[in-house]
């Protein structure tokens, strides 16, 4: 028997009208694509489908099937012909299998347990680095592994396998979120966030999708759109509150909340996160961004009470903020956290009176070199706005003045 006979007649049609045209295998892709009026998948994903095709190791489906034909010029009934007598002789036809070897194929995959293993221990790796890591270099790097991922999606895969892709594809592309918002890139990260989120919603993972609102959430309030915090924060499923995310999503409301000046919807938001953070238990992994650290409600603390003017209770958290995030031999554990501890101390000096220690405050904020630009911009100009109210024509005002330009580029 030749290779052309072990093959479907419309796979073994396929390579005839082909080469009776003189077309290579991308000449193919390139005349089907002519005949779509849809978006059609890269180039290179085409070609290995056509190869799969016309090897006869699957059957286009009908989709592919009518712009074949069109292609060949001639219409899918009579290219594709359907004599099978029901959809289960179909598929024991179309793979020439019996159906314990079927069913065992679609059990089958080409991924192995051990190269999931590798790129979800490298997802969480990833993740732990975001808040020490140069944000340059942990955006390149992840982005690299965010295609491998990806590419994963073209293998022959189990469900659960396949489900497991989509989770990591969308850890991976909500920390790559943060850091283009870390680095100012504003567009950039909120498609990057809604990418994420469909992730999430195609594998069902509510964490995913929590996290993708609390992205929002943090966009929306170093914008000044407080509002917004608390509409993102809260149009949530509720199986997302109910994780996690849920603390830092009443973290963000509070934020909100202090900034629009309702100290009581601070303190039910606050109390919310805390109660929540007690149910779930100490959390493992601290180091991955996406886990919450319970000593992170210090730091949530700290911003409402700056924000509202409880200056003694601001510099209270600030200092806890410090001594949590700064190990005994003086390494800095959480620079981003860090410089907003020394602007809230700047913002308490400067209402205290005390320009050079507001200043001196302030300017450390601005030396750690992974930061978080917008929220070091936004709570900056905190600081500005108190130093031109109280110190307007001190030459220290004006030294961090041209700081702040300098580091939002002005």
């Amino acid at each position: 028997m030749t290779a052309a006979e072990d093959r479907p007649l419309w796979a073994v049609r396929m390579r005839s009208e082909r080469d009776a045209r003189g077309w290579s295998q991308a000449d193919a892709v390139r005349a089907l694509r002519a005949k779509s009026s849809h978006n059609l998948p890269t180039d290179s994903t085409l070609l290995r489908n056509w190869r799969r095709w016309e090897s006869g190791e699957s059957r286009p489906d009908e989709f592919y099937a009518p712009l074949i034909a069109s292609a060949f010029d001639s219409v899918a009934a009579a290219f594709f012909p359907k004599a099978r007598p029901s959809r289960d002789d179909e598929l024991l036809t179309a793979t020439g299998m019996d159906t314990l070897e079927f069913m065992g194929r679609l059990r089958m995959s080409d991924v192995s347990a051990a190269t999931l293993d590798a790129v979800r221990i490298t997802a969480q790796r990833l993740c732990c680095d975001y808040s020490s890591t140069d944000a340059h270099a942990l955006h390149h790097e992840a982005t690299g592994w965010l295609r491998r991922i990806a590419a994963l999606l073209d293998s022959r895969l189990t469900l659960a396998q396949h489900r497991e892709v989509l989770e990591l594809a969308g850890w991976v592309a909500l920390l790559l979120g943060c850091l283009d918002y870390d680095l100012g890139r504003r567009s950039g990260a909120e498609a990057t966030r809604r990418a994420a989120r469909s992730l999430g919603q195609e594998a069902g993972h509510s964490e995913i999708i929590g996290w993708s609102s609390e992205l929002a959430a943090w966009f929306a309030l170093t914008q000044g759109n407080h509002r917004g915090v608390i509409q993102a924060a809260e149009a949530v499923p509720p199986e997302c509150a109910a994780s996690g995310v849920g603390v830092q999503l009443a973290a963000q409301r509070a934020k909100a909340w202090a900034r629009l000046g309702d100290r009581d919807a601070v303190e039910t938001a606050l109390t919310e996160g805390r109660v929540l953070m007690e149910r779930l238990g100490h959390p493992e992994d601290l180091e991955n961004h996406f886990v919450v650290d319970p000593q992170k409600f210090d730091f949530y603390a700290m911003d409402c009470c700056r924000v509202v003017g409880d200056d003694a209770q601001a510099a209270s958290f600030a200092r806890a903020v410090l001594a949590d995030s700064t190990t005994l031999d003086g390494t800095v554990r959480n620079p981003m956290r860090v410089a907003e501890a020394h602007l809230t101390l700047a913002v308490v000096a400067a209402r205290a009176r005390d320009v050079e220690q507001a200043v001196a405050e302030g300017l450390q904020a601005f030396g750690a070199r992974r930061r978080s630009l917008p929220s070091l911009l936004s709570i900056g100009s905190e600081v500005a706005q108190e130093l031109v109210t109280y110190f307007p024509g001190d030459p220290r005002t004006r030294e961090y003045l041209d700081e702040l330009r300098s580091l939002s580029g002005v």
